[in-house]
């Protein structure tokens, strides 16, 4: 069949017809374009943007700027959809400085001069300063975040001190010259007799390497513990005796771990000190076995500085340190892991005079020898390293021997055999003997198990210059014996002082007994000068 035909006039008028339905639809998005809706700062923007567009090119194209730290959702990358909505966050940053109180600490001393329950206030407390800076992130102005990010101390807090009576029921002792002592980590000094003690250092920062009297017990050299963190270990400090109220003085040096101690002579006030090397690593430093000179006026104000031994590696084991001893007329001894000897101080150097098998510790720190000088300026005492007792290497040899050397090049004499690694011999003040001759004693510490000398503890005893007349003094058989120390003698040579159960105590040479001078526990260190 044929299909039906149109008369030719009907086909313009069927286009006009298309043509106006469509006008009389909506409006809509052309082809290759989408409608989307962005809010932002409480406005809506509804913006055409090609197929295809990102966020960021949809908002670039509304207008809509972005801050450093403005949100937006979806992300920036996102390729949008027809009917998509964009939210932009507004977040601000500000910064606001605010002062804050830093709490003083309340710190106490016991003081045995003190009737029990009694108190006093050595020094009133105070709050520090500090300034904290806060960063502060606002999300369309409301506050979302607040975080420091600086702290500034203006002003460190200063803490209360208060003084409570622990007075023990122990009868007084006269002291002849200065007594000195360190108790929780306070430097107190006694005169005349056992109950005027009084303190001369509160700060409870002294860390114990150096407690020494001058000569003349007038000043008394220590140390105080410093902040690791900005690579100091501890600081040299001297403080005058005989002040009511001293106040310390601070010789600028830092860093003293083995040796710190005045010159025989009071004129001038002469100090020397080896140092060492902060370091991460154990046992915390590493020495520098130098040795230096420092000598300042009675005000306590330094006037010369000198350098007599420049760093160098100490020998075997130099990492841990070399040790020092004054003689009586100015002469200078030293002592490391691997000899003794003499430094000349004109023309400064090691001269060894005896050479020492290093003990291997196999820990991180390294046995050095207790040494002091004879009053004759030529003798020394001190520990050696003994050969071993079977197959074991030398330098796992458990024997330490009390030994004297009459001087540079004489052979060294056995005094005491078997005394331990920490036996510390200590020379007493010049005895005048009814012949018009001058002899000392000599005081030093007995292992109780002599082949485990590291670990053991020591029992105190005497004996003439020559290694005759051995007498243990203290304490008693069967108590308890002393921590590894160096005791020191009273001006007079008829007591020694120490610490014994964490107290001080002093004992008669010619009875050995004994008798506590504190009570508190705490002590640590001592000094006697006349």
């Amino acid at each position: 069949m044929k299909p039906p035909s149109y008369p030719r006039h009907r086909a313009p008028l069927l286009g006009l017809l298309i043509l106006a339905l469509a006008g009389c639809a909506g409006p809509q998005a052309t082809a290759g374009t989408i409608t989307i809706e962005a809010h932002a700062d409480g406005i809506t923007h509804s913006v055409d943007v090609p197929s295809g567009s990102t966020v960021q090119q949809a908002l670039a194209q509304a207008g809509v700027g972005l801050g450093a730290l403005d949100r937006v959702a979806p992300p920036g990358y996102t390729v949008l959809t027809q009917g998509a909505e964009i939210t932009v966050t507004r977040i601000t940053e500000r910064f606001e400085v605010e002062t804050v109180a830093i709490p003083f600490e309340h710190q106490t001393i016991r003081n045995e001069s003190l009737p029990v329950g009694e108190t006093r206030l050595l020094q009133a407390g105070s709050n520090g300063i500090q300034q904290v800076t806060f960063r502060i992130l606002e999300e369309e102005g409301v506050e979302v975040s607040r975080a420091p990010v600086q702290t500034v101390a203006v002003q460190e807090p200063l803490p209360e001190i208060v003084m409570i009576g622990a007075q023990a029921a122990y009868a007084p002792l006269e002291i002849e010259g200065t007594l000195a002592f360190l108790s929780g980590g306070n430097a107190w000094v006694m005169r005349d007799t056992s109950g005027g003690r009084r303190p001369l250092v509160v700060t409870g920062d002294l860390d114990g390497r150096v407690l020494r009297l001058s000569p003349d017990g007038l000043w008394l050299l220590f140390t105080r513990r410093a902040d690791e963190a900005e690579g100091v270990i501890n600081s040299l400090w001297v403080v005058s005796t005989t002040q009511a109220d001293p106040e310390p003085i601070d010789l600028d040096v830092a860093n003293i771990v083995h040796f710190a101690d005045w010159a025989p002579s009071a004129s001038p006030l002469t100090i020397a000190y080896s140092t060492v090397e902060p370091s991460p690593s154990a046992p915390g430093w590493q020495a520098n076995n130098d040795l230096r000179l420092l000598t300042f006026n009675s005000l306590g104000f330094a006037t010369r500085r000198r350098v007599l031994l420049e760093p160098n590696p100490g020998g075997q084991y130099g990492w841990w340190g070399t040790t020092f001893a004054w003689g009586s007329s100015g002469t200078m001894a030293y002592a490391r892991a691997d000899s003794i000897g003499l430094v000349d101080l004109e023309d400064p150097f090691f001269s060894p005079m005896l050479e020492i098998t290093p003990l291997q510790t196999l820990g991180d720190w390294a046995w050095v020898p207790g040494i002091t000088w004879g009053h004759d300026g030529r003798s020394l005492y001190f520990v050696d390293h003994g050969g071993p007792l079977a197959l074991e290497d030398p330098a796992a040899s458990p024997v330490f021997n009390l030994v004297g050397m009459p001087g540079p090049g004489a052979p060294a004499l056995r005094l005491a055999p078997q005394t331990g690694m920490f036996s510390q011999p200590v020379i007493s003040p010049a005895l005048s003997l009814p012949s018009g001759e001058e002899a000392y004693l000599i005081a030093y510490l007995q292992a109780l198990a002599p082949l485990e000398s590291a670990d053991s503890r020591y029992r105190l005893f005497v004996m003439d210059r020559d290694g005759s007349n051995i007498r243990a003094l203290f304490p008693p058989q069967g108590e308890a014996g002393l921590d590894p120390q160096r005791v020191v003698w009273s001006p007079d040579a008829a007591r020694i002082a120490l610490v014994y159960r964490g107290d001080l105590w002093v004992v008669d040479v010619a009875t050995g007994s004994g008798q506590p001078l504190t009570g508190d526990g705490q002590t640590t260190l001592v000094d006697w000068k006349p």
